[in-house]
């Protein structure tokens, strides 16, 4: 057997850096702040580009949340533009396939998957609200700016190497239900294969013209406008309980962080149905406990998987939309800008591909966001018109002294609380830098039995098994054990320094050239 050691060193700039899992929408978010746009410009950019070179794992089929640090004043917010039920579903038509195997970790299946794929899975989108918002409240390009390069993307077609290949025969048996998926993304019926030297595939027709139509017409048009007819009627044709109305009333939501503080980071977090609370609850209970330098990795595992396991508890018992206010393949943005402002974007399909649904005439591929309800009746995260589910998307921007120092997420659904919280303790309780704490191997915790990587020190995973069971896996591509992170953070050399996972393919810290 041979063992590899991948390092990816960290890239450092004066003037402003972009961190994404794919390079193209990394170089142009860092385009955009070398042309003198602000952090925000740079983010939604990048995450429109991200919606077409990497259309598996977020678009403006989704929806997602984002945290704002202006680099001068200190001052936070967050967005809400998650996904959302539509007015008229019937969590009946969600029955189970056994009611009694629902658990903290494990809910139960529903009948046909109808909450994990096709038309029955998809939530109202907030990807094209959100973004324009961000944009309007803290943006210096227009919209139809902000959308030309996700244009010439789409126009150009999804390029096709290894690695989207492999994205897309892990995916070929889903892929293939949906003829307009499959005509988008096959070769005749097959994956695509790529060869010697990489190619463009097809162009993608459809959605290049939803987005000249969004450039020329505005945003509100994707929810009240021709686009907005053109999506109800893909969506009822295929049987979405998506209705106009439930486009129409779609908004964005403008809100204080949720806040906290580890070590001496100030840290801000979006509130509500998010892995914020979540990420709070165990940096709470790790701050309570013994971790510091001198505290061996096989100790510090198992106070790691200690917290985030007691914060699960919570989060999947008690935390949803019906919940009182005591009680997944992702894309990751984080940005900084040459004054400091700070922007930490996560967007997301929920899985990949979502719902596995490209729509007929819109050419976008749609989110499954019915499977982050609880299928379970009666919990405060279960099925429920026109709500919100709990997401686990967890973007973060920490502070010092009032000025933003660190912005950081991930994607990797229920992986992703877990993932930033080791990496910023590596780097608040170790001493760590940046690449350093990118680097550390990490566990998992987020499901039953407790993941070790393989690379970690031979005692972690027999004193983690003191506690909890242990699975010993590597960090590879496919199957994702442990989430996919970004960052930019000030450097104390002056500047900034940026970090992309490691061992993803397609990740890229940008630095602005100006």
């Amino acid at each position: 057997m041979q063992t590899f050691t991948v390092r990816r060193p960290a890239v450092h700039s004066a003037h402003g850096l972009v961190a994404a899992q794919n390079r193209h929408a990394a170089e142009a978010g860092a385009a955009v702040l070398s042309r003198g746009g602000n952090a925000m410009d740079a983010a939604i950019v990048t995450a429109l580009v991200l919606s077409t070179v990497e259309p598996w794992l977020s678009g403006i089929g989704g929806g997602g949340f984002l945290v704002h640090a202006d680099g001068r004043t200190g001052a936070t917010e967050t967005l809400d533009f998650n996904v959302r039920a539509p007015a008229g579903i019937d969590p009946a038509d969600y029955p189970l396939t056994d009611a009694q195997t629902g658990n903290w970790f494990a809910w139960p299946s529903v009948v046909g998957d109808r909450n994990v794929s096709g038309y029955g899975a998809i939530c109202v989108p907030g990807a094209i609200a959100g973004f324009a918002a961000a944009l309007e409240r803290h943006g210096t390009l227009s919209w139809e700016e902000a959308l030309q390069p996700a244009i010439e993307h789409a126009e150009r077609g999804l390029e096709i190497d290894w690695f989207a290949a492999l994205c897309i025969a892990i995916e070929m048996a889903g892929i293939a239900r949906d003829p307009v998926l499959a005509a988008l993304l096959l070769d005749n019926g097959h994956a695509p294969k790529a060869g010697a030297d990489t190619r463009r595939f097809k162009p993608m027709v459809q959605k290049a013209a939803l987005l000249r139509r969004l450039a020329t017409s505005g945003a509100r048009d994707f929810y009240e406008g021709e686009t907005a007819r053109m999506l109800a009627v893909d969506l009822a044709a295929g049987g979405s309980a998506i209705r106009p109305g439930d486009l129409a009333a779609y908004d964005v939501t403008w809100a204080p962080p949720l806040t906290g503080r580890y070590r001496d980071f100030d840290i801000a977090a979006i509130p509500g149905l998010s892995g914020g609370p979540s990420f709070l609850d165990a940096a709470v209970r790790l701050a309570s406990g013994p971790l510091s330098r001198e505290t061996t990795p096989a100790q510090r595992a198992l106070l790691y998987a200690s917290a985030i396991r007691e914060a699960y508890a919570t989060r999947l018992t008690t935390l949803g939309h019906a919940a009182t206010p005591q009680a997944g393949c992702t894309s990751h943005v984080s940005v900084v800008d040459r004054d400091g402002t700070m922007v930490s974007l996560t967007n997301t399909l929920l899985s990949r591909f979502g719902a596995k649904v490209a729509l007929p005439n819109a050419g976008i591929i749609m989110n499954n966001g019915m499977m982050w309800f609880d299928p379970r009746p009666g919990q405060p995260n279960s099925i429920a018109a026109g709500q919100k589910p709990l997401a686990n998307m967890c973007p973060l921007v920490l502070s010092q002294d009032g000025r933003p120092v660190l912005a950081i997420g991930a994607a990797g659904g229920r992986t992703i609380f877990p993932t930033v919280l080791q990496l910023i303790s590596g780097i608040a309780d170790l001493g760590l830098s940046l690449e350093e704490a990118f680097h550390r191997p990490r566990i998992d915790a987020s499901t039953p039995r407790i993941k070790i990587d393989a690379r970690a020190e031979p005692d972690v995973a027999a004193t983690v098994a003191t506690a909890f069971p242990v699975e010993i896996v590597e960090d590879t591509l496919y199957p994702v054990n442990f989430s996919i992170p970004s960052a930019v953070m000030t450097s104390s050399a002056g500047g900034f320094i940026g970090m992309a996972h490691p061992t993803s393919a397609w990740a890229a810290v940008v630095a602005a050239t100006a």
